[in-house]
């Protein structure tokens, strides 16, 4: 009989495969080691393969798509509940992803090119970049407080004191200037690699007309327009910018019944990197009254008016998460809000 689904489970070496026909029986269930996996599945005719989103999930969907196939990449969390209990393993796994890729009102996330992989590392490499300068800054300002030198919190400060840190020398420790120089170079090194990939986002995003489309969001700038465009190669994915905002984790938590409603608060699930850039582009506009006038000026100053702004902030995110899904899908421009 033709298999018709095949859930993989993926590994770093040993996956794990489960084929179903297309009443859901279980044709096939095995083990595959890395390097028989691409022929296990050319000697196998079209058909739908379910994987899970997870590290290296991108690469796979590509290898098995050019084979001929139908991939879809499925979020963990929805393919948990077909998981039978006391009973994880990865045979299991598998025949939850096949069971889960079928269901009609599955959700699926987009499969990645090469290049879009590529451009978002650029956007990793920055951020693991920025939090290691924030702990190199952390630490320089915590070990200066031990020796009755203080100041607030802040990069800029730091910056300061990395510039008076010959004056300052006369009262410490050789130990402790030592231990400081080595603090003050890792802060110039980190500062040169992130102004290099900032150079480097700042020119794509002059090239490409997509991401200088995004960029005239206020709030929106190189960084987020660029993340965005390479992280959702096809808005198609989501329905509605509803759905969207609800993906990026911008949408209150739901618990309703018997026709009541209670919302909490909000998820939080789906990309933190992109809701992270969205939120401050969010508190920028929430911040000053020109830029809240050109999204919706009397609507943002009526939730300052009974809620904190952050809570503000996050309500105008995922305005802007469902006005980027709308450009991304139609090309239009951004209008800004008539008063």
């Amino acid at each position: 009989m033709t298999p018709m689904t095949v859930g993989l489970d993926l590994a770093k070496n040993v996956f794990h495969v489960h084929v179903a026909d297309a009443s859901g029986r279980m044709l096939e269930s095995k083990k595959l080691v890395r390097r028989h996996v691409l022929d296990f599945f050319m000697a196998l005719p079209s058909c739908l393969v379910g994987l899970e989103a997870c590290a290296t999930a991108h690469y796979w969907a590509r290898q098995l798509r050019d084979l001929g196939h139908d991939v879809r990449l499925i979020p963990p969390g929805y393919v948990k509940p077909f998981v039978r209990r006391g009973a994880k393993n990865d045979a299991t796994d598998a025949a939850a992803i096949c069971e889960a890729v079928t269901r009609p009102g599955m959700r699926f996330v987009p499969i990645k090119s090469r290049q879009g992989q590529a451009f978002l590392m650029l956007h990793r490499a920055r951020a693991l970049l920025i939090r290691q300068r924030t702990m190199a800054a952390c630490a320089f300002r915590a070990h200066l407080a031990e020796y009755g030198i203080v100041v607030a919190q802040g990069r800029h400060r730091v910056e300061v004191l990395t510039e008076q840190l010959d004056e300052l020398r006369e009262d410490l420790p050789e130990d402790a200037c030592f231990a400081l120089d080595a603090l003050v170079e890792q802060l110039d090194a980190l500062n040169r690699q992130i102004a290099v990939i900032d150079a480097r986002l700042a020119e794509r995003h002059k090239t490409d007309a997509i991401f200088r489309l995004l960029a005239t969001i206020p709030g929106i700038g190189p960084i987020t327009a660029t993340a965005f465009t390479a992280t959702i190669p096809d808005p198609s994915a989501f329905r509605l910018g509803r759905e969207f905002a609800a993906w990026l984790g911008l949408s209150p938590r739901q618990n309703s019944s018997g026709g009541k409603h209670r919302l909490g608060g909000i998820t939080k699930k789906g990309d933190r990197y992109l809701r992270h850039l969205l939120v401050l582009g969010a508190r920028t506009v929430v911040r000053y009254p020109k830029a809240r006038s050109r999204v919706d000026g009397p609507w943002i100053e009526g939730l300052l008016a009974r809620r904190r702004p952050m809570v503000v902030a996050v309500a105008v995110a995922n305005k802007l998460a469902r006005t980027i899904w709308a450009m991304l899908s139609t090309g239009e421009v951004f209008r800004p809000a008539q008063l």
